[in-house]
């Protein structure tokens, strides 16, 4: 990488701020086009569609969000309600089977997966983590109801000639997120976690937990699965996509430890982020102000590694570009706080 490219990344992302800050506009921006792999599959009229997983289970996707369902001999089993997919979660299933719905499965508290589960009425019961159980009841929405059935390590729910098996493994994406296991189908559902064929939303899915989640790409690759949910955008995985997902924040992790590094060392032509030669620039513009020798510095040790990750990321997974800085951000911050990779910031010699 050179030094003229990594400035002009980090102007850039200078630039943007100032632009929203001072005329209160959103700057379109460009970005590289999503590799064929990603693409999204068309939608009916209604704006979804269901993908056939085969032995009774059902994807149902809108390309932006994903549900899974099971159809048994006695009752329907439903995972996660998605508010964007809505009414159409319910007409899926409606023009798949006659079986009534008897179980609605949450993959963790978030809004943006389970904010439709209103929609199934009173008389389906509701399963989940005892953490996201605990979450509801704190935050009395009505629109996610409080779970009827909650466990904490293991759940196997069989109904008819159908299981489902629910384990927790830790915190990854937020306390109480499961993995979802139909095993007749070898279908697997980890949600905001694992995104087949892109690279994570920001900040690594806005994981609670980064190391949590690191871990939970290994995990995910214990079981023996066909498809994979992650519950966003545009198609269901398989096992490689899992394994590119793992690559992909494995070499995220080695880049921003190498530029973190890189801060704590002599600047020189291949090295633009030296702390001994930014932090006194910084103090002269902004004097006394902590603060912003945290986010200068950090910042620009996540702007190197996104740039030297997505040399070879970008056009492989869909978005290394758009949300790249974001995830070496918080891999950063990760690696300092949680993996002691402190910098310029650990005790000198």
């Amino acid at each position: 990488m050179t030094g003229q490219r990594f400035i002009l990344r980090w102007s850039f992302v200078a630039l943007l701020s100032s632009t929203v800050v001072l005329s209160q506009s959103v700057p379109i921006v460009t970005y590289a086009p999503v590799p064929a792999e990603a693409s999204a599959p068309p939608l009916n009229s209604a704006g979804w569609r269901v993908e056939d997983l085969g032995k009774g289970a059902y994807m149902v996707s809108d390309n932006l969000y994903n549900a899974l369902f099971v159809v048994s001999t006695e009752g329907v089993i439903v995972v996660d309600a998605p508010p964007t997919i809505g009414h159409n979660m319910l007409n899926a299933i409606g023009n798949t089977t006659d079986i009534p719905i008897t179980h609605l499965i949450y993959s963790h508290a978030h809004a943006d997966h389970i904010g439709g589960a209103y929609l199934f009425g009173k008389n389906v019961k509701k399963i989940a983590h005892k953490d996201t159980k605990q979450i509801l009841e704190d935050m009395q929405d009505r629109k996610r109801p409080v779970p009827d059935i909650v466990f904490e390590d293991t759940y196997d729910l069989c109904i008819g000639n159908q299981s489902v098996q629910l384990s927790y493994k830790g915190v990854n994406h937020q306390r109480g997120n499961i993995f979802i296991y139909a095993p007749k189908q070898k279908v697997l559902m980890l949600v905001d976690v694992i995104f087949p064929g892109w690279v994570p939303w920001a900040f690594i899915g806005e994981a609670e937990d980064v190391p949590g989640t690191l871990k939970s790409h290994a995990q995910t690759l214990e079981f023996d699965f066909d498809y994979f949910l992650g519950g966003h955008l545009t198609r269901s995985g398989n096992r490689h996509d899992v394994v590119l997902a793992k690559e992909y924040l494995d070499d995220l992790k080695t880049n921003c430890a190498n530029a973190i590094a890189l801060t704590g060392e002599a600047p020189n032509e291949t090295n633009p982020i030296s702390f001994s030669e930014i932090s006194p620039k910084v103090e002269a513009a902004n004097p006394g102000n902590g603060w912003a020798q945290f986010q200068t510095i950090i910042g620009a040790a996540a702007a190197y590694c996104s740039n030297v990750t997505n040399e070879k990321w970008l056009g492989k997974l869909a978005a290394a570009d758009v949300t790249g800085f974001d995830n070496a951000f918080a891999i950063v911050q990760s690696l300092r706080i949680d993996f002691d990779v402190l910098g310029p910031f650990g005790v000198l010699p």
